[in-house]
């Protein structure tokens, strides 16, 4: 199946809960405004995917002059990995974490916390960045970011949903609105559909990240380790993160073990560490 087929089957999936979602909060008239912000959502989350993501996280451009030795890692790796020098940003955060974004090769940016840059050394920041660009490589980017987006948005107007059907508010029924109960199902059941997604885009992309990456810096043994360091401090000084963008980062931001662990879009890091460390290269 291709990236572009799955990106297709993924918007609509998404676009079809929001309307659904829509329909439950306003009968008729909500499924036509939520088809409305779908198309708008799904060209937004195509074209500026990418700057939405960064902003988010108030990731500033840096250039090479500022930090030699990240672009001559980036650039190495990117001339193996055989595609288009990608843009560089540094994230405000203490927290060790990394993410790739963008819609194709050709528009992709890789961010890096200033965490990250103070707690692995070159070897392991090598392999944390040749994940990344193994996701711009795979194209893995442009589904996630779109991912992210449009969970963002089902998860908004899931909330609407819950509030609505707290209050009492009922659609017209003339005009096909949802019962009270029917909009708090879709406000419970929206969000874990929309976790569902991503959990099947990201999981499996992961491990072929984790391979692939492997592959570009020549060893395993340099994101085996910064995956068991970036585990410790993910423990240690979680990230205030937003949960509809979790999966784009290289560990899950997210902490604790609540239920809602079940729909994480990370593998495990001891399964990820094992396999690397059983992989040769």
């Amino acid at each position: 199946m291709s990236n572009m087929f799955k990106t297709a089957l993924l918007l609509a999936a998404l676009t079809a809960m929001l309307v659904v979602i829509g329909g439950a909060i306003g009968g008729r008239q909500g499924m036509i405004m939520a088809f409305v912000l779908a198309v708008v959502m799904n060209f937004a989350s195509y074209w500026f995917s990418d700057r939405i993501v960064l902003a988010m996280y108030g990731a500033q451009p840096i250039d090479e002059a500022s930090a030699p030795r990240l672009y001559a890692t980036v650039r190495r790796l990117a001339t193996r990995a055989r595609i288009p020098l990608p843009r560089v940003y540094l994230i405000p955060s203490e927290t060790p974490n990394a993410f790739a974004t963008g819609r194709s090769p050709e528009h992709a940016a890789v961010a890096v916390t200033e965490g990250i840059m103070r707690v692995l050394d070159e070897d392991e920041l090598e392999g944390v960045l040749a994940h990344e660009l193994s996701h711009v490589k795979n194209r893995d980017v442009l589904i996630s970011t779109i991912a992210a987006t449009l969970a963002g948005a089902i998860t908004y107007l899931a909330h609407m949903a819950q509030w609505g059907a707290m209050f009492g508010h009922r659609g017209d029924d003339d005009e096909g609105g949802g019962s009270m109960a029917g909009a708090l199902l879709m406000a419970i059941l929206a969000p874990i559909a929309a976790m569902l997604v991503k959990m099947a885009v990201s999981r499996a992309r992961e491990y072929q990240a984790d391979a692939t990456g492997a592959q570009l810096a020549g060893r395993t043994s340099g994101l085996a380790r910064a995956l068991e360091k970036l585990q410790m401090a993910q423990q240690a000084m979680p990230m205030a993160a937003n949960p509809a963008t979790a999966h784009l980062f290289i560990v899950n931001p997210l902490t604790g073990r609540s239920l809602m662990n079940l729909f994480s879009t990370h593998p495990p890091l001891e399964m990820r560490i094992a396999r690397l460390r059983a992989m040769r290269v």
